[in-house]
């Protein structure tokens, strides 16, 4: 089992697609929750791009204005959909493990921020939790978080939190923790942290997946990290090589493919001449990409390594100004790549 979740702050920048693309082709995610998507109504084709494959079924809240907007993916081949609802700054799709035929509820969330919105936020959200004696799993950017440890440089209301734990609390809720990272959320400027991303479960769905734990990926270009929760880790084989979009565009790539296709390959099953053969291009792109452009993806590895080197380093030293400016410049290089 696999959920994951991502405040993309709008699909429409530059670039965000493509990296979301990436990441749920790479995770393979069972249910993605997706905020902050600042779309309008998506499409077929649109999800499909998105998700990479046709086994999808996929509920939308549409923006409102120029921010918000809530899109839930699922694999339609382990989860078996039964209804769904919107309510305010959530979004909860109810449905079947296909594998067990247990059933869960999956709600996406996107707190307010006002403190007038946040009371019918949880007025809302403990109605909806307490209706229905199932498994929860509440997933999502809270905007708001637990103690004073859950902010560093931003302001902290200790009577906003009371009424998170409450909200927890009285739903019998458990907070899985999230493994190698202190903060979810980092402003643009690397300065403020927080905690407000969060996997909310009960006890009927620890029943269902045992051994949960959360894993925070790299922000790359979103100020909050995507998080992915998971039962326990699977070996999914060796990893895809990278082609970069950048290649794509160079005179005679389609040549070095074709040739690294061609080249014979010694046997006679199927699957091993198809495997082999995707190595015979994996390698011919390798060495082509590093005299053509001194090894792109060691140039990216080295600053997406450096960069998050001075992030997690932030989370609990205080770094000095001139420190901060290398560490944004990093940034900003890694993602301009």
């Amino acid at each position: 089992m696999k959920v994951l979740s991502l405040n993309v702050r709008g699909f429409a920048v530059k670039g965000k697609f493509g990296w979301v693309r990436n990441i749920c082709a790479r995770e393979n995610p069972w249910v993605a929750a997706f905020l902050e998507t600042k779309c309008a109504k998506v499409d077929d084709r649109w999800v499909n791009a998105l998700w990479g494959g046709d086994n999808f079924g996929y509920v939308q809240k549409e923006v409102i204005g120029k921010s918000g907007g809530l899109l839930v993916i699922w694999d339609s081949s382990v989860f078996d959909i039964i209804d769904c609802v919107g309510g305010i700054n959530f979004l909860a799709i109810r449905g079947k493990w296909v594998s067990s035929g247990m059933e869960s509820i999956i709600v996406n969330v996107y707190g307010p921020h006002s403190d007038r919105d946040k009371k019918v936020f949880w007025e809302s959200l403990e109605n909806l939790v307490g209706s229905i004696n199932t498994s929860w799993l509440l997933v999502g950017d809270f905007n708001e978080v637990r103690s004073s440890d859950d902010r560093l440089n931003s302001q902290f209301h200790q009577y906003r939190a009371d009424r998170f734990n409450e909200f927890i609390t009285i739903n019998a809720l458990i907070d899985i923790d999230i493994n190698g990272r202190k903060y979810t959320g980092i402003s643009d400027d690397g300065l403020k942290f927080s905690k407000i991303d969060r996997f909310l479960v009960n006890n009927s769905f620890l029943r269902l997946w045992e051994d949960l734990s959360v894993n925070a990926l790299d922000r790359h270009l979103s100020d909050h990290c995507p998080l992915v929760l998971r039962d326990k880790l699977i070996d999914y084989g060796p990893k895809p090589f990278k082609v970069f979009d950048e290649w794509l565009n160079c005179e005679g790539i389609d040549k070095i493919i074709l040739d690294a296709w061609g080249q014979p390959i010694r046997g006679s099953r199927k699957d091993y001449i198809f495997r082999d053969k995707l190595k015979n291009v994996k390698f011919a792109l390798k060495e082509w990409s590093i005299k053509e452009f001194g090894g792109l993806d060691l140039e990216i590895y080295a600053l997406k390594r450096e960069a998050m080197e001075w992030e997690l380093n932030d989370e609990s030293n205080v770094i000095t100004d001139s420190d901060r400016e290398r560490w944004l410049e990093c940034r900003r290089r890694w993602v301009e790549k």
